[in-house]
């Protein structure tokens, strides 16, 4: 069940990242859930250690565990959107 919950989280934030950075139409549920996982976790390495606080990946469902994986689907999708477009936004 913790399975399904992940995934489901995970494509919330993925969703909520990809509102944020306005790639909502290039995006299916698939990919927001790859990106709200692996913004998780990117999250996790980048953000973290910063704010002493976890992801979705490795603590359970709080307000600033959301907000930290959500940070990582931001920062990665701004990444793609820098090789992509040639610019974060």
């Amino acid at each position: 069940m913790n399975f399904i919950l992940w995934l489901i989280v995970g494509g919330v934030v993925g969703w909520v990242a990809s509102l944020i950075m306005r790639t909502d139409g290039q995006q299916g549920v698939l990919l927001n859930i790859v990106v709200g996982i692996v913004g998780a976790f990117l999250g996790g390495l980048l953000l973290s250690p910063l704010f002493g606080i976890g992801t979705i990946n490795n603590s359970g469902l709080t307000i600033g565990t959301f907000a930290m994986s959500l940070g990582g689907a931001v920062i990665l999708l701004a990444i793609r959107n820098l090789f992509v477009r040639g610019r974060t936004r």
